[in-house]
């Protein structure tokens, strides 16, 4: 956030929409003991916001690509977003996130590979949304029975 902001951005919301990828070493959808966090995973974010100005109703809908730091994160912030109150109890939208492609050539086979599944989590700081999307995996071609059983 940068110090020197105007007033009228301090009233305005921002919306950030993250997510994680991960490899599913055991190929069973659930993140286990052998799984890890998959960095430079490429992701696609489409969504689709509506804002309610009074008189009037905006729709904000965008699609891009991002891709999972070190920790298997994608992260998209979208700055300042006029009409859209992150106090109110439901703000009108859809997330959908898709995998694109994997940094790994051991864990590239797409497990769950799209969801729209998002969590509204209430920020301590005003007019800051927070979209969180289930996790999203990739798994490798052959399951390793030494590690994970039959």
């Amino acid at each position: 956030m940068l110090p020197l902001q105007t007033e009228s951005a301090k009233d305005t919301a921002q919306i950030t929409v993250m997510g994680l990828v991960y490899c599913d070493v055991c190929s069973n959808n659930s993140f286990s003991r052998h799984s890890y966090f998959l960095p430079g995973a490429e992701v696609q974010i489409d969504c689709n916001f509506r804002a309610f100005v009074p008189k009037t109703k905006e729709q904000i809908s965008f699609s891009v690509n991002r891709t999972t730091d070190k920790h298997g994160v994608y992260m998209l912030d979208i700055p300042f977003v006029d009409g859209i109150e992150c106090a109110e109890v439901a703000i009108a939208s859809t997330c959908q996130v898709s995998l694109v492609g994997s940094s790994s050539t051991s864990c590239n086979i797409p497990g769950y590979s799209s969801t729209t599944d998002e969590i509204a989590i209430k920020s301590r700081r005003p007019n800051l949304c927070i979209y969180s999307l289930s996790a999203l995996n990739f798994r490798p071609s052959k399951r390793d029975i030494t590690l994970c059983g039959k």
